[in-house]
């Protein structure tokens, strides 16, 4: 499936792009496109500016003339798959196989001889979900026990850490961003080959991925973005020679600098050619020729850069070793002394005395490295999980990242590791009186990937100095009476335009608006205004999302970070009973030191301490991450906690439900379905919660809306929201406003709008509409009150997450200053339960 209209560039084309290459001018697509068609002595200029290239970014890192490569094992762990590709001939049918998957004994015989013969990396390659295609597939884990095929990955990647301490990498193909989570724990590394991004290689027939759920292009994308968003040293590449044409090549390579650059995750690229397998569909196509192969690695090493570790397999390249070094690849990838290479069966990997003399006869020298490349393994957190880097650094010189090679794989326990409890304890104090000790984490240059990168993802709409706001003049008048008539109606697509319009209303519109919103307010909850005794405990700060609203998260090392103990979570519970709270709010970082049990650990103490006191704790973010490392469902998760004592959830982790935004927002937030997935399971679990939005950084009124209808979808199906919390963006200390990319917060008249419509859109599905004094201060908490809220949320007597960010309103509330903010508004003032129920005196 060749497509011949790729245009053959001129040899003054080339000549043009190689002197942009060799001043190191960047390079366009048509530019890296002619390139790739460079031969005789236009191709060695090419290999040389590659090789330069490559040479400085080892310099850099420390290892100067230093190629690499993993010593290894390759585990099948099923060779049936969902997908058809036409190449394949790893994957097949189960009449063909003794079993639909290798026994736990079998994969622990694998890795023990590996280990005996000093292979450090366990490589489990197996296909995509096999059980959706295959009965047997299905049967064989039923019979087993598990619930799908990465589930028994998951549990033979811990058997080989513990019973032979050989380091799993894990290429089960398509994964979900929930998956990647359940995964990290187990692997220091995982990986999927982006192949192309040529969709009609895809979609159609006769192309090498029709008929592969899997291979669709935008799938595989989101792979690569989502091993960015959890942090997971990632191995992609591309596969040349398939039927794609430069330009679909070029574009492939684009794709992966692009993720690259925004998480910082891709460790490694491969540039693998084509060669036909008997036996195949693609039997009679032509090998990928090997000039075009070095031409290829060649251009991925220019557009990359100097910090891309790029690998070609060496068992494919016909003995041309010292073509492909020239080309610029700086590893061999994994070299098995035990196991062939089952994907190219038919062409064995060399021998490790032929690779290192082959490779020193280029100049260079061969060094192991481990499954993990050096740099991550330098950094440990956040890039390894506690649980697995011991194995790691048992391995690892701690100079150099690369691996002893003398050392020997042990099993070591796959375990929670120590978590050592203080630093800052004293912060949800002290913020209010020294604040905090720096206005940005010491990591903000990294963690947040690259800001140019982030900056190209905000829509123009929502952009620092862009007005927000707008809509035609009848949009607004028949909005508002809309609004008057049928509110609720306006969530609805044919009203769009009238909703957007009322989103930008202004003046006397506004104040109309406004108006609405409170006779919407005194029709379902009356005049009272309420609010409940509670008090905040964010038992830890240190978290390595890299979340870019968030001020909050400290990494472990960094002056502000902190972590309360049990004992001290359940003081602070009990000092806030006896001051007559009746609810505690819990919030922390995802601090990946926190032991599994440690969620319903802190909900056991508090209500051992306090029985009656109401626990509401955990956002979905942590609900979610902290299933994913249990290893179980979110509902079984969620269970443990109910049982454990927790009685509803914070519907925190918001931010946007609108995952356009949210990527640029959170970077490694869950994703909005995952979101809703945690809230939903929880309502039906007869576990209720708050519904939040926060608003004003990156984000548009379109976006505000489709946040709106997701709430009230959720709300539709569970009926378990219990209020709606408007939450303004706290700029002044968040990283994206720093990097330049966010708006100061939302201005005056967005926030009463929102407040506002909030009141409208939600009508007749939450009735409660909460305002944050946190975020507004009192006079604006009296403006909210006056447009449609009708609480306040809590006394808190702690508030620390607002504060970091460089909120001004103070920590805490007295009874008696709430009572004053709902005076000022004309109000009488109530006490309530979390559930909205009547307090007690």
């Amino acid at each position: 499936m060749v497509d011949r209209s790729d245009p053959e560039p001129t040899e003054a084309s080339i000549r043009r792009a190689l002197g942009r290459a060799a001043t190191g001018r960047a390079l366009d697509a048509g530019e890296a496109g002619a390139l790739i068609a460079a031969r005789g002595p236009m191709l060695d200029e090419l290999l040389r500016i590659a090789s330069d290239i490559r040479d400085a970014g080892l310099r850099d890192a420390g290892r100067p003339g230093v190629v690499t490569y993993s010593k290894k094992v390759f585990i099948p762990l099923t060779r049936l798959c969902r997908d058809r590709c036409h190449y394949c001939t790893f994957a097949t049918v189960p009449h063909r196989l003794p079993a639909a998957y290798l026994e736990r004994d079998e994969v622990l015989a694998i890795a023990r001889e590996g280990a005996a013969q000093g292979c450090k990396e366990a490589l489990f390659t197996l296909g995509d979900r096999p059980e959706e295609r295959w009965p047997a597939a299905r049967r064989w884990l039923d019979e087993r026990g598990y619930d799908s095929t990465l589930d028994y990955l998951r549990a033979c990647a811990v058997a080989v850490l513990e019973e032979t301490g050989l380091l799993p990498h894990l290429n089960p193909g398509v994964l979900t961003w929930s998956e990647l989570q359940r995964l990290k724990p187990v692997a220091p590394s995982m990986g999927m080959m982006l192949e192309t991004t040529a969709t009609r290689l895809w979609s159609e027939p006769g192309g090498p991925h029709h008929g592969s759920p899997d291979k669709e292009p935008a799938v595989r994308l989101r792979v690569l973005d989502d091993a960015g968003r959890v942090g997971v040293p990632f191995t992609t590449g591309i596969l040349i020679g398939i039927g794609e044409n430069r330009a679909e090549r070029v574009d492939a390579i684009f794709a992966i600098r692009r993720a690259m650059r925004e998480y910082g995750h891709l460790q490694e690229v491969i540039v693998q050619n084509f060669r036909a397998k008997p036996d195949t569909a693609m039997r009679g196509m032509p090998d990928a020729e090997l000039h075009d192969l070095a031409a290829t690695v060649a251009v991925a090493r220019v557009l990359l850069g100097p910090k891309a570790r790029i690998q070609a397999p060496p068992n494919l390249i016909a003995g041309e070793y010292d073509l492909l070094l020239r080309a610029g690849i700086d590893d061999w990838g994994g070299v098995s002394p035990v196991t062939p290479d089952h994907v190219n069966p038919e062409r064995p990997w060399p021998h490790l005395d032929e690779l290192a003399t082959r490779t020193a006869g280029a100049g260079f020298t061969l060094r192991e490295r481990l499954t993990v490349y050096p740099e991550y393994v330098r950094a440990g957190e956040p890039w390894l999980d506690p649980r697995v880097l011991p194995h790691v650094t048992a391995l690892a010189d701690p100079a150099t990242g690369l691996a002893v090679e003398a050392a020997r794989p042990v099993g070591r326990p796959w375990q929670e590791p120590e978590e050592a409890f203080g630093g800052r304890t004293d912060l949800h104090v002290t913020i209010d009186v020294s604040g905090r000790t720096d206005d940005r984490r010491g990591d903000f240059d990294s963690v947040y990937g690259d800001w140019a990168e982030v900056a190209g993802k905000v829509a123009p709409e929502a952009r620092a100095g862009v007005p927000v706001g707008g809509g035609a003049d009848a949009d607004l008048r028949a909005g508002l009476r809309l609004a008057a008539d049928d509110p609720a109606a306006l969530l609805t697509p044919a009203h769009e335009a009238k909703a957007l319009a009322l989103f930008g209303a202004d003046g006397p519109a506004l104040d109309e608006l406004c108006r609405l919103a409170d006779d919407a307010r005194r029709d379902a909850v009356g005049d009272d205004v309420t609010y409940v005794v509670n008090r905040n405990i964010n038992f830890t700060n240190v978290c390595y999302v890299g979340c870019r609203f968030c001020a909050f998260a400290q990494r472990e090392s960094d002056a502000d970070a902190f972590r309360l103990s049990l004992e001290q979570v359940a003081d602070r519970a009990e000092e806030a009973w006896t001051a007559g709270a009746t609810e505690v709010c819990l919030q922390g970082g995802i601090d990946p030191k926190m032991p599994v049990t440690g969620y319903a650990d802190i909900v056991r103490a508090i209500k051992a301490r306090v029985p009656d006191m109401h626990v509401h704790a955990f956002s979905p973010m942590e609900i979610v991450t902290a299933a994913a490392k249990a290893g179980v469902p979110v509902r079984e998760w969620l269970l443990q906690l109910r049982e454990a004592g927790l009685d509803t959830i914070p519907g925190t982790a918001a931010e946007i439900l609108d995952d356009d935004v949210r990527w640029v927002l959170t970077k490694g937030k869950l994703p909005a379905s995952a979101w809703v997935d945690v809230v939903s399971t929880a309502h039906e679990l007869g576990i209720r919660s708050s519904s939040t939005m926060m608003y004003g950084h990156v984000d548009h009124p379109g976006q505000w809306l489709a946040h709106f209808r997701v709430l009230a979808g959720v709300q539709d199906r569970t009926g378990g929201f219990t209020e709606f919390v408007a939450l303004p963006f706290v700029h002044t200390n968040a990283p994206i406003y720093l990097a330049g990319l966010a708006r100061p917060g939302p201005t005056w008249r967005e926030n009463r709008a929102v407040h506002a419509m909030a009141r409208l859109l939600l009508h007749g599905r939450i009735d409660n509409i909460q305002c944050s004094w946190v975020k507004l201060g009192d006079a604006g908490t009296v403006e909210m009150l006056r447009g449609g809220c009708n609480d306040l949320g809590g006394t808190l007597m702690e508030e620390t997450i607002s504060r970091m960010a460089g909120s001004g309103n103070g920590s805490a509330r007295t009874e008696e200053q709430l009572r004053a903010v709902a005076t000022a508004a004309g109000r009488p003032l109530r006490k309530r339960t979390t559930a909205y129920g009547h307090a007690r005196a």
